[in-house]
């Protein structure tokens, strides 16, 4: 369902931990699978459907850039890159990198917000850093040894 793996991770964490916490609404005798697969959905459209808030409001944001005519050509050049870098992560981990990362926020205020668990919010933004690297190591492959440091 995610087509991505860090994602599916997610939802997998995410589902046994609300499995685990709404245990008493299940019905024994019944297809426990079933009943676990049904909250997976349920939190895959959930997620999907934050997720299309997410983009409207960076979208929202691209447009109106906080006043970058106070930088330096320099920096507004390397805001622009990691911009560009961060678009390239899934929207998950990059929502987690920008709550943690940029926002400044706490792990716990960053869970809250996302509603998840304070573990599920460190290991997206561990994943988050790791696919930003990996990220960024592919660019510097494709833009050659004019972008290497010696």
């Amino acid at each position: 369902m995610a087509r991505d793996s860090a994602i599916a991770d997610d939802l997998v964490q995410d589902t046994i931990v609300r499995a685990l916490d709404k245990a008493e609404s299940f019905t024994p005798g019944t297809n426990l699978r079933a009943w676990c697969f049904a909250i997976l959905r349920n939190l895959f459209l959930e997620q999907h459907r934050q997720g299309c808030r997410e983009r409207i409001a960076l979208e929202d944001y691209g447009h109106h850039p906080a006043s970058t005519s106070e930088s330096s050509p320099h920096a507004q050049t390397e805001m622009q890159e990691l911009e560009s870098l961060l678009w390239q992560i899934s929207p998950l981990l990059r929502e987690a990198l920008v709550l943690v990362g940029a926002q400044e926020l706490t792990y716990a205020e960053a869970a809250d917000i996302c509603g998840v668990e304070v573990g599920t919010m460190k290991a997206r933004v561990s994943r988050a850093r790791a696919a930003l690297k990996k990220v960024m190591a592919t660019q510097d492959r494709k833009n050659g040894p004019e972008g290497a440091q010696t």
